[in-house]
């Protein structure tokens, strides 16, 4: 077998313990799901802002795909000015802030605790989100498949409960082997994703695609990687509104960059696919189907591609786009360092 080359840039070694740590979470992540199935509630409320709204995206599909609920997806500032009045006491929040302390959420979650609505926060122990909510699952060390994982342990477990997911324990057992696949593949990837990133760190323009349970993750790459933490300007666009709007702005030179998946939106990414090879000379395709995933069953694969796509590009096309572009990934120019 070929010998692939160990990654740079990237702790083996932690990533490991995290993603142990994070499926260890499953005990009091099925506990919490289970007391509030027995509660009972009327809707759910997924409230993010920025990368945590698109993290919550592919759950909120997962939720329309399996579920008869009414579940909600808010973003926080929004939320906080407009507000929602299927949001009551009946209904539960779930919201996420790996520092504890994202100035929405802390605002959002204080007047649902004043209001006596129940929250379910993945947040840093200790932190003013943490304090606002009735429970607390502890994400601050989780990279962003994690924080994934923790999110469909809870939604699956609360639709398990409700009889939508019967496969719940057969799809989680097998995530066991979640963190040995996603380093597989970054590994296998990692040459194509390094010639990405060397080819089209300067361009001025670049234009990213991706539908269905990947949309989040294509947004949360485009917005929180390429234009926060690289300054690279880029529109993000799904699938479906390419053709409306985008495609006008394809030509010769201009680069295009699909995410495909492998849910009913495959055919979406297909016909943008077919459209960009006769327009542009820089497409690039980056499709989940081309990675195996072992000790997954196949039934799976969609609910897993988020993950894949989040090993691809936040993880590693962000690290090669570092590499070229030399703007280190945690300097910011305005984001948490002045007042806005």
């Amino acid at each position: 077998m070929e010998k692939i080359k160990k990654l740079q840039k990237f702790d083996y070694e932690k990533y490991y313990a995290d993603g142990k740590a994070s499926y260890e979470k499953r005990g009091q992540i099925e506990e919490i799901a289970d007391k509030i199935h027995e509660r009972g509630y009327s809707n759910i409320f997924l409230v993010g802002i920025g990368g945590t709204w698109a993290e919550f995206y592919h759950l909120k599909y997962i939720f329309n795909r399996y579920s008869d609920l009414d579940v909600y997806l808010e973003n926080a500032a929004e939320l906080n000015v407009i507000g929602n009045r299927k949001l009551t006491k009946d209904s539960i929040v779930i919201t996420s802030s790996s520092s504890g302390d994202t100035k929405e959420i802390v605002e959002a979650t204080a007047w649902m605790k004043e209001k006596g609505i129940e929250v379910i926060a993945f947040a840093k122990e200790g932190s003013p989100v943490a304090a606002n909510s009735t429970y607390v699952i502890n994400s601050e060390a989780a990279d962003c498949e994690d924080a994934y994982l923790l999110f469909q342990i809870l939604g699956l477990r609360l639709m398990y409960k409700r009889g939508e997911f019967p496969k719940y324990e057969k799809y989680i057992d097998q995530l066991k082997n979640l963190h040995t696949n996603l380093v597989r593949i970054r590994e296998e990837a990692d040459d194509k994703l390094f010639d990405i990133a060397q080819k089209y760190y300067k361009e001025p323009y670049n234009i990213f695609v991706g539908s269905g349970i990947l949309w989040g993750e294509v947004y949360l790459f485009s917005m929180c990687i390429l234009e926060e933490m690289q300054w690279v300007r880029t529109k993000s666009v799904t699938s479906a509104d390419f053709f409306h709007g985008t495609l006008e702005l394809v030509e010769k030179g201009v680069p295009v960059f699909l995410l495909k998946g492998e849910d009913e939106c495959r055919k979406l990414d297909t016909r943008v696919e077919n459209f960009a090879q006769k327009f542009t000379d820089k497409l690039v395709v980056i499709d989940t189907a081309e990675y195996a995933l072992d000790g997954i069953d196949d039934e799976f694969r969609v609910l897993v591609s988020p993950m894949i796509t989040s090993a691809l590009l936040t993880e590693r096309l962000a690290r090669h786009y570092e590499t070229f572009t030399k703007h280190n990934l945690k300097y910011r120019r305005y984001y948490r360092q002045i007042e806005y």
